[in-house]
């Protein structure tokens, strides 16, 4: 049998049946999966140290376990001393099995490394049932070391679904077990 991650096992099992039963599908095909997660760190001194990219580049590979690709500027941009199809950033692209491991990791080990976490944004969603988030330091990652740090830079994290709200991607998301902030109010 091959392979299959913990999550999408989970996903398959339980969260399926429990969001048949919360928003009373009436196929199975109308259940939002999760499509991609796509990995983002912007460079704004990339055009003051060019070295600052590479960097960042094998971080990301790093910590997603995926080649990381350059994201290019598309206009100039005098202000910044930007040209067009100068590198601004890293971004990788995560599907299937790659997909749900980085999930796992994220929410089992690196979300808990946080420093006063009290759950990630929960207003963070857009009209079509994506979710964004963002991590303010590379340094909750394991795989990061933190003695070979050039600076400390965030990225975003960006969960594609196919739901068509954002009530069922909150719904998908929170069965998959992201911790969301508790609503006080």
């Amino acid at each position: 049998m091959p392979y299959q991650s913990r999550l999408k096992k989970l996903y398959k099992e339980n969260i399926v049946p429990k969001l048949i039963k919360k928003f009373d599908y009436s196929s199975i095909m109308q259940v939002p999966r999760l499509n991609k997660i796509i990995v983002h760190q912007g460079i704004g001194k990339a055009t003051l140290d060019k070295k600052l990219i590479d960097f960042s580049m094998n971080e990301i590979t790093s910590i997603v376990g995926q080649k990381a690709v350059f994201c290019y500027s598309k206009h100039d941009e005098s202000g910044f001393k930007l040209r067009k199809g100068m590198p601004i950033g890293v971004k990788v692209t995560l599907r299937r099995t790659k997909m749900y491991e980085f999930l796992e990791r994220l929410i089992t080990v690196s979300l808990p490394r946080v420093r006063d976490f009290n759950g990630v944004k929960i207003n963070s969603f857009d009209r079509f049932g994506n979710y964004n988030m963002g991590i303010t330091e590379q340094v909750i990652y394991p795989e990061i070391n933190i003695d070979k740090i050039k600076k400390n830079m965030g990225m975003n994290i960006t969960f594609v679904t196919s739901a068509k709200n954002n009530l069922e991607a909150k719904s998908l998301l929170l069965y998959f077990g992201i911790p969301f902030q508790k609503n006080d109010k």
